[in-house]
């Protein structure tokens, strides 16, 4: 029988391909996606096409409000900054786009669910290779959580659990990602990565993870299916 794994499910393309990555590996996924407030809160209906089409055991969506403390342009009136190119991207600090805590909150709801599906594998899709330079991103915060994790439920504290936390694209590029998911068959036409679509849920192609998205579909040697407002 498949063994259960939380997968966290964006609807963006790091975590679609981190799903079917999770299946391919012989794992049945049990997908967890958040609506915490978020501006573009079209990639719900982009998590929901992907388990539509990739399949789940379950698909929760977890309501959390996290516009109540701010502090990041995704979930406040801050605007989301946008550029030409990579080149002009902020430099060197944490990009206003970084929601405080998001992953640790994540995790957390990702912990719960483990233990309530008899699951010790979580999958994220958090990369340190051509990404925004988030904190909670990096490879020695997923080892710390790890750790912590084992000592925070019934299931690790009684030696019945012993959690993993899966990283697969850690030390990928974006091209990397791309050329994985189109071997494993994603299509990426039903996600959503922009982080301030219009109404119609088209991409800006100008936020820093459209530029990255973008960047990856054409070192891949592949054209990105989406559809951009300036097309």
């Amino acid at each position: 029988m498949a063994r259960p794994a939380i997968v966290l499910l964006s609807g963006g393309l790091d975590s679609t391909t981190v799903l079917a990555i999770a299946k391919d590996q012989g794992y049945t996924p049990y997908a967890l996606s958040f609506r915490y407030g978020q501006r573009h809160s079209v990639e719900l209906e982009a998590a929901k096409r992907v388990v539509e089409a990739q399949g789940a055991a379950r698909h929760v969506i977890a309501d959390i409000d996290l516009r109540v403390f701010g502090g990041s342009a995704l979930t406040s009136d801050i605007e989301v900054p946008k550029h030409d190119s990579l080149d002009r991207t902020e430099g060197g600090g944490v990009p206003i786009t970084y929601v405080p805590a998001r992953n640790t909150i994540f995790l957390s709801f990702a912990l719960a669910y483990a233990e309530t599906v008899n699951a010790s594998d979580i999958f994220t899709g958090v990369t340190a290779v051509d990404y925004s330079g988030y904190p909670d991103c990096r490879p020695e915060y997923i080892d710390a959580y790890a750790k912590m994790a084992n000592l925070a439920t019934r299931a690790g504290v009684e030696g019945t659990q012993q959690l993993k936390i899966h990283s697969p694209l850690m030390e990928m590029s974006k091209a990397d990602i791309v050329r994985e998911g189109l071997r494993l068959g994603v299509d990426y036409s039903i996600t959503s990565s922009c982080y301030d679509p219009d109404e119609q849920g088209r991409a800006c192609g100008r936020c820093e993870t459209c530029l990255l998205r973008l960047k990856g579909f054409a070192e891949a040697g592949s054209t990105d299916p989406v559809r951009y407002q300036d097309a």
